[in-house]
């Protein structure tokens, strides 16, 4: 796709990986612009199933890169101007943009994932990391706070005491104590081995069923009981009756007759 993130779909699984591994994937405007074209085209494509986010490389990522954003100075200053703006910026797209697509996102993480890095990986559906993997919010040792998504994201993980006793200290955890956290959903020590067998277990069924119900947990989640219950309904109807539901029920009660699944046809 780019010079700084790598675009690879087979068999419905986008394998995505950050491309710059002598810096340790380290985060330039470059990349920036790249991940959203690559969020974009991920998008458009009714092929694909499930997304698979790794780094190349001794890490997976190691933070927003300043030295290489401050020295392109019109774009840093775009992006600081962003901050007053009433929308999403690039920036939070980072991870935020992983949210918007109708299927699972996975992250396999090694190494650093320090800063920008973590909250890539939030943007994930589930996180696998290996053993040697280290995590943390890091902006605090710069000064700053975190603001690439990942404020939106870790408190469906993370009581806020927690999360407080992370972003303010920015002490970095291992992969085993992320785990305990809720951070990570598993360790493994072949993280991009299970995250590709999750991706063909979570994207099994129904496409349409797979998007809604994404959707509707992220809808759900943080809202009144009230606002759940009107999620259910309107994804329910956005599903049932519909071709791939049917073939969901056909596949279900005759199984010894596949029948395929038709494209997904839900996308937000």
């Amino acid at each position: 796709m780019g010079e700084r993130v790598r675009l690879d779909i087979r068999d419905g699984l986008a394998a995505v990986g950050l491309a710059r591994a002598e810096r340790h994937n380290g985060v330039d405007l470059i990349m920036l612009r790249e991940m959203r074209a690559v969020q974009r085209e991920l998008a458009r494509r009714r092929d694909v199933r499930a997304a698979l986010i790794y780094g190349e490389g001794p890490s997976f990522c190691a933070g927003l890169d300043f030295k290489s954003v401050l020295a392109d100075r019109a774009g840093a200053l775009r992006g600081v101007l962003s901050l007053w703006l009433p929308w999403r910026n690039i920036f939070q797209q980072w991870s935020m943009g992983w949210r918007a697509l109708p299927f699972p996102v996975l992250a396999a993480v090694h190494g650093s994932c320090f800063g920008a890095g973590l909250q890539l990986a939030l943007g994930a559906d589930l996180r696998i990391a290996a053993p040697d993997a280290r995590l943390s919010f890091m902006e605090a040792r710069w000064g700053l706070v975190p603001d690439m998504g990942g404020m939106a994201l870790v408190r469906e993980l993370l009581p806020i005491d927690r999360a407080k006793e992370l972003v303010l200290s920015g002490r970095i955890i291992d992969a085993e104590e992320a785990l305990q956290l809720g951070l990570l959903s598993y360790v493994d020590n072949d993280p991009q081995a299970l995250a590709r067998r999750l991706a063909d277990e979570l994207s099994a069924g129904s496409p349409d069923a797979v998007a809604a119900g994404k959707f509707l947990l992220q809808e759900a989640w943080h809202g009144s009981p009230d606002q759940a219950l009107a999620a259910e309904r309107r994804r329910q109807r956005s599903v049932i009756g519909r071709f791939n539901q049917r073939i969901a029920m056909r596949r279900n009660l005759h199984p010894d007759k596949p029948s395929a699944f038709a494209p997904r046809r839900i996308d937000r």
